[in-house]
């Protein structure tokens, strides 16, 4: 998150402009990355990580599936408690059913907005990072709002998404070019906790242009206007100029070197 001149400065009658302009850029970077995703999907698929263990007309055996497989079910074992609540054995069938559509979700994250006067939880998200994992019967949103109670708790649907975000995980881990691959495109790939989901890793993708999140002054007049405690960080237009060429970046590296 880049926070400079302009968070500290930015008043509320800035927001919509900004909010405008954050839309349309993220919307861009976002049709951006689907469409790269969609044309490596097929290296992304989780039979390449877990052969026939998924369901698929196409049979062919892979190196290492039932070694990945016990992998997956120890991890899975480690969080499917608290506080996701479901039972520590994983059914293969969980796994053979696993799709290999791709589905990008915006980050969220939990931020107490605060002054002298009142304070507030807020639901901020991100308009430059996505969780990146396979279809289920959740978005991300969605899970965390049943895993706290807040929406209809499908237990299947809960399993499914674990697997997945796990699978997804080891597919990244065990074919590290994807990752080189989307640096080259301006994406940093990391493994990060989502608030509300316990010790669940899920992989995020981020474009290299930075948002911010206003100060809470700003962020608490927004809430009391919409009346609803949610908010998109906003991008910093004026990092645009300064992003890095990583190509340009790695010559100079060697030629230093």
């Amino acid at each position: 998150m880049a926070e400079g001149n302009l968070r500290d400065t930015l008043r509320i009658e800035q927001l919509a402009e900004l909010r405008e302009k954050t839309e349309a850029v993220s919307g861009l970077l976002l049709s951006q990355l689907h469409g790269h995703l969609e044309t490596i999907r097929p290296l992304l698929a989780p039979r390449r990580l877990l052969g026939d263990y998924v369901r698929s007309p196409i049979k062919e055996d892979v190196i290492g599936a039932d070694a990945a497989l016990r992998r997956l079910r120890e991890k899975y074992k480690e969080i499917s408690g608290k506080p996701f609540a479901l039972p520590p054995e994983l059914d293969e069938a969980t796994v053979a059913m696993m799709e290999s559509r791709l589905e990008l979700y915006p980050w969220e994250y939990t931020h107490e907005a605060k002054n002298e006067k009142e304070s507030k939880a807020v639901t901020m998200t991100s308009p430059i990072r996505w969780a990146l994992t396979y279809m289920s019967g959740y978005t991300l949103s969605q899970l965390r709002q049943a895993v706290a109670g807040k929406a209809e708790r499908r237990q299947e649907d809960v399993r499914q998404f674990l697997v997945n975000a796990l699978v997804m995980q080891y597919v990244i881990a065990k074919f590290p070019g994807i990752t080189r691959l989307l640096n080259d495109l301006r994406y940093d790939i990391q493994l990060e906790t989502c608030s509300g989901l316990g010790d669940l890793p899920l992989v995020t993708i981020t474009s290299l242009l930075p948002s911010f999140r206003p100060t809470d002054d700003v962020l608490l007049g927004a809430i009391r206007l919409s009346g609803v405690p949610a908010f998109v960080e906003l991008i910093d237009f004026g990092a645009v100029a300064k992003l890095e060429d990583r190509l340009k970046l790695h010559i100079e590296e060697k030629l230093r070197g």
